[in-house]
């Protein structure tokens, strides 16, 4: 039940590399099986799991000898998923959902998260913090810490609503440009997130998580 679970997780992750992250389009071909289950911390035969998941929805497509590619079929989203992803929200309607659920993906995660989850989550955000220090944007590997962070809280719905919390993201990255405190304050909540994650302490994560939010709502002048 646990690997199946983990495999379409995984399958989840490579779709929002595709539908979310735009890193491949159609016709694409996928990194090979190394350097794919590296960079998603998993077994290799977790990762042929997940590319059968995605290959029986059509998304994928294995041409032997080849690779794997991606399918026109996976840009097809299911109408009522499309339509909460095109919803134009303000910042501060975007927040205010950040503030009601993500503290708790924190708690659960801690709780729930597989030893290779947490070290995901943490990965993304040593990178984050990288790129906040040499000036890349960091828009991309944002997106990827929270998403392992509801990934790993293993809540079917908790994922469903990571198109809502992309948009929030990429506004409050927009946003932070302007203030400077802002983005200090992005470093120093993610390593408290990351640290109380890392120690399984999960009413920690849940309170960095809200202080964090809280921050960038105040810093960033964001109303609801």
């Amino acid at each position: 039940m646990k690997n199946k679970m983990l495999s379409q997780s995984v399958a989840d992750s490579i779709l929002s590399m595709i539908t979310i992250e735009k890193r491949f389009a159609a016709g694409d071909k996928l990194p090979n099986e190394i350097e794919l289950s590296e960079e998603l911390n998993v077994s290799r035969t977790t990762l042929r799991e997940a590319v059968r998941i995605l290959v029986a929805y059509q998304i994928l497509e294995i041409r032997r000898g080849k690779g794997t590619y991606v399918t026109k079929k996976a840009f097809e989203q299911p109408q009522d998923l499309e339509q909460l992803s095109a919803v134009r929200v303000n910042a501060g309607d975007l927040y205010e959902m950040r503030l009601i659920f993500e503290p708790e993906a924190a708690y659960l995660a801690a709780v729930r998260g597989t030893d290779a989850e947490i070290k995901r989550i943490l990965d993304y955000g040593k990178q984050i913090e990288e790129e906040i220090r040499t000036g890349r944007d960091r828009t991309g590997d944002e997106h990827s810490f929270h998403k392992a962070i509801a990934q790993a809280t293993h809540n079917e719905f908790m994922n469903k609503l990571m198109p809502v919390l992309y948009q929030a993201i990429s506004k409050g990255v927009a946003l932070s440009v302007q203030s400077e405190k802002a983005v200090n304050d992005t470093i120093c909540d993610h390593r408290m997130i990351m640290e109380f994650l890392e120690q399984r302490n999960a009413e920690g994560a849940k309170n960095a998580m809200k202080i964090h939010i809280m921050h960038a709502i105040k810093e960033l002048n964001i109303e609801s």
